[in-house]
Formats: C-alpha cells, structure tokens, sequence
C-alpha cells in the first residue's frame, strides 16, 4: 500500500471522526448568547426602555420556557418535519431574533425577541443530545463534554464581549445583535455536515415518559441543576454592579464563570467516563456549587472572583453529568433522545420559574441573600436525590430497553 493512500486514509479517518463534532460545537454555541448577552448591558437596557428588574428578568425565563414546551412537543410534532429542517429553522429563529436586536428600543420588543430566539433554542437544543449518542454512541461522555462546553462557552463569550461591542459602537443593541453571526455560522457547518450520518426524519416510534416516576426525578433533577445557571447569568452581572463593579467587569464575571464551567463540563464526563456510576462527580459537581453560593451569601465582594469560578465548574459539570445519566438509562439512541427531550421539557420549565421567582424575592427583599439562599435548599435537594442514580437501577426504573 502507497505512503500517499494511507495518509489520505488516514485524513479520511480523522475527518469521519472530528467533523461531525465540530458541527456539534456550533450548534452548541449558539444556544446561549441570546440569554447571556442582557445581563452585563442590563443597567443600560432599562435606563432605554424602563424594564423593571422582574420583567427583565423574562429575557431568560421566556426561552427557558419555550426549551421546556418544543422538547416536550417533539414526540407529536417532530415527525411532520425531517431533522435537518428542525435544526435549519431553529437557527434561522436565532438568527433572526438576533437581527431584530439591533433596531428594537422597547421592553416587549426585546422580550418577543427573546420569545421568538427561545423557540429556535429550544428546537435545537431538543434535538442535539439524541444526535450526539447517534454519530458518537461508543464515545457519548467526551461528547456530551465537548456539546456542554461548546454551549457554555458560547454564552460565556457572549457576556464577556457584548460590553465591549456594546461600548464601542455606543449601543447596547449592537452588544446584543452582534450574535447574529453564531447562528450563521452553525447553519453553513450543519449543511456541510458528513452526508453518511444522517437520518433524514425523527423517529416515527411513538414514545413518552410522561407515566415513568425515573424520567420525572431526571427532569426534576436537570430543572436544578441548571436553576443556578439562569439566576447567575439574569442577575449576577446587576449584583456585582451594586458591589461597584462596571458593565465591561460584570460581563467578565460571566466569562470567569463559564471558563470554569468548560473545565468542569469536559473534565467531568472524561473523568467518569471508565465508569458507568457517575454519582461521585455528580456529587462534587453539587457540593462545589454549595460552597461558592454560601461564599457569596457571606464574604461576597472580598472573594467573588473565586465564588464565581466554583459555582462555573460545578454548574458545568452537572449540566453535562446530568444530560450523560439521562443518557446512560437507554442503550437506543433513539429512545434516550426522546428521554433527554423529556427530561430538557420538564427540567426547563421548572429552570425557568426559578428565575422569576427570584426576581420576585430580590425585589420583596432589597437584596439578593434570600435569592442565594434559595438555591443553597435546591442544591442540598440535590445532595439527597444524587443518591438514586446508582446504574444498577436502570433497567428496573425504566419500561424500554
């Protein structure tokens, strides 16, 4: 065999075996921006329109909404349109929100952008975890890490920048709509994907979980997991500006944030991986968030940085643990995509009362101790249901194989 075939062998093989990622990695990263974008330009957007905090606070409960409704609705609907029509009309939603951004000068302008980028979100992030255990089902922890981290680091990006954007064409629209080229970009790569991987429709198998108590604890357990996430990136920019910290420092929070919720977003699943029993990261993964919360109730401005950075790895660890053992339930693909759907649904929609309710508790309050305080319960809850997902209870807890 010539030296000139087995290099463009072996190309081949590397191309089969990365491509396909790196077309996960930008679907992933366009999943975030829209709700991370508001919060470091959050003083600015309401001295323009006179959004109240609470109704501010709907940027990220309305897409964390309609991430619970699409999954949940995917069984029925997601038959009528192939797959590759879903993913292309989510990121155009995306997309588009994203452009009415840049002329929008009203509070329900901004929140019917954040409506219409909720739904493509939702339609793409329902369908990306069931295409990640389809093209990597012998390599699914590394790859549900690299689908985490891409996800997280395209909303840490989007904080971190969106001030400086912002700032520099002396327009926060313009810090906003600036993410117009994320979902751009992912559609280019989705349609150059590996043409031998497709499945040209979602599976026409009827399947629900809505009667399976194990589906509903996965999904109550996600809704926390991530409950976290969405009042960090909604107020935690508005906190650190009431401890004297500028727009440009508040977004870079949110990137210290998500640099470390990368780290733990790949490092867990890596870590886990020679083990199907994922319980003792997921334990760290609770634990350490339980620390920085606590720190930030108790010696918030000498040590936020590094309160910051625990509650990011913790938050990144559990977001891909959790997606993983959802997962692992299921040796189909096709069946643990509908399970990930169904635990995305119902874990979103309890994301996203959490949000809400904190922006209700932040203004009944005068500050945002009782906010942290909440989600220290939520995170013991945690601690105790982490208990149940030994693997051996797989097979018996759920009613497919």
């Amino acid at each position: 065999m010539s030296t000139d075939h087995i290099s463009t062998t072996t190309r081949q093989s590397l191309l089969t075996l990365y491509w396909p990622m790196v077309v996960i990695a930008a679907l992933a990263m366009t999943l975030r921006p829209l709700l991370t974008s508001t919060g470091p330009l959050l003083e600015e957007i309401r001295l323009t329109t006179g959004i109240s905090l609470q109704a501010a606070s709907l940027l990220v409960v309305l897409p964390m909404l309609c991430m619970g409704i699409f999954p949940l609705l995917l069984p029925w609907i997601g038959r009528r349109l192939s797959e590759n029509a879903w993913i292309t009309s989510g990121l155009f939603a995306i997309a588009s929100a994203s452009l009415w951004r840049l002329w929008l000068g009203s509070s329900a302008a901004l929140i019917a952008s954040a409506l219409i980028g909720g739904t493509g979100i939702a339609i793409v992030q329902s369908m990306a975890p069931s295409i990640v255990k389809r093209w990597y089902t012998q390599r699914v922890p590394l790859a549900m890490g690299i689908y985490s981290a891409a996800l997280m680091a395209g909303g840490g990006i989007a904080a971190t920048l969106s001030p400086v954007v912002a700032q520099h064409y002396d327009s926060w629209q313009s810090g906003l709509s600036i993410w117009l080229l994320l979902p751009v970009i992912a559609l280019l790569l989705w349609w150059l994907r590996p043409k031998e991987i497709l499945e040209s429709k979602i599976s026409k198998q009827s399947v629900n979980f809505f009667s399976n108590r194990r589906a509903w604890l996965l999904a109550s357990y996600f809704g926390l997991a991530n409950a976290g996430y969405a009042c960090m990136i909604a107020f935690l920019p508005t906190y650190a500006r009431g401890l004297g910290f500028s727009a440009e420092s508040s977004g870079e929070l949110i990137g210290i944030m998500t640099v470390f919720q990368v780290i733990g977003g790949l490092g867990a699943p890596v870590f886990s991986s020679n083990r199907l029993d994922r319980r003792p990261w997921l334990f760290f993964a609770v634990a350490i968030q339980l620390v920085g919360f606590a720190g930030l109730m108790l010696l918030p401005a000498s040590l936020l940085i590094l309160w910051v950075a625990m509650i990011g790895c913790g938050l990144g660890a559990c977001f891909s643990l959790t997606l993983t053992v959802a997962l692992d339930h299921l040796s189909s693909p096709k069946l643990a995509g509908t399970l990930t759907a169904f635990v995305q649904g119902i874990g979103f929609i309890i994301t996203a009362i959490i949000p809400y309710f904190a922006g209700f508790l932040r203004e009944w309050s005068g500050s945002f101790q009782a906010v942290w305080l909440m989600l220290l319960i939520t995170l013991v809850i945690m601690l105790i249901v982490t208990m149940k997902f030994a693997p051996e209870s797989y097979a018996k807890t759920m009613n497919y194989s």
